[in-house]
């Protein structure tokens, strides 16, 4: 399995930087995760959020291809249990999905360009996160996900 993830902005925190490798590496034996970083456009004007949001969602949909089910990380998205993830991963496994990619907006959100193009819209929990503490929280669920599709301990 091939996954990909689309996050606006570095992580710039070097705690968050040691999570995010600690979890990447764990997943090789597992799937193939790429993560890639897209800058973010400045918005001077609250007014053209909506503008700038979809010349970003513009950069993100670039590196997706048709072919990609894409799960975007929306407030509003559906929300899972961990065994619900990993179902849902695992089905896309057998369903012969090559390739999934997990897109994570700035501060402010994700274009409606990139959420229209969505398969699911994906909500981590109805708090607020930080976009940085939610690309940990992310990998370490997908890293979840796997030990649970194999049986393996870790989950509890």
């Amino acid at each position: 399995m091939k996954i990909k993830i689309i996050a606006l902005g570095k992580i710039k925190e070097k705690f968050l930087q040691s999570g995010i490798e600690k979890f990447l590496k764990r997943l090789t034996p597992y799937a193939q995760v790429c993560v890639v970083e897209v800058p973010p456009l400045e918005i001077k004007d609250e007014n053209l959020t909506d503008k700038i949001l979809n010349q970003e969602g513009e950069k993100i949909l670039s590196y997706i291809k048709p072919s990609d089910f894409v799960i975007t990380m929306e407030i509003k998205g559906k929300e899972f249990s961990s065994e619900e993830f990993a179902q849902k991963i695992e089905g896309l496994t057998n369903s012969g999905t090559a390739e999934i990619v997990f897109v994570i907006g700035s501060s402010c959100g994700i274009g409606r360009n990139v959420s229209d193009r969505a398969n699911l819209k994906m909500s981590m929990s109805r708090m607020t996160f930080l976009h940085e503490f939610a690309r940990l929280i992310l990998i370490e669920q997908i890293y979840r996900a796997f030990k649970i599709i194999k049986g393996e301990t870790y989950h509890k």
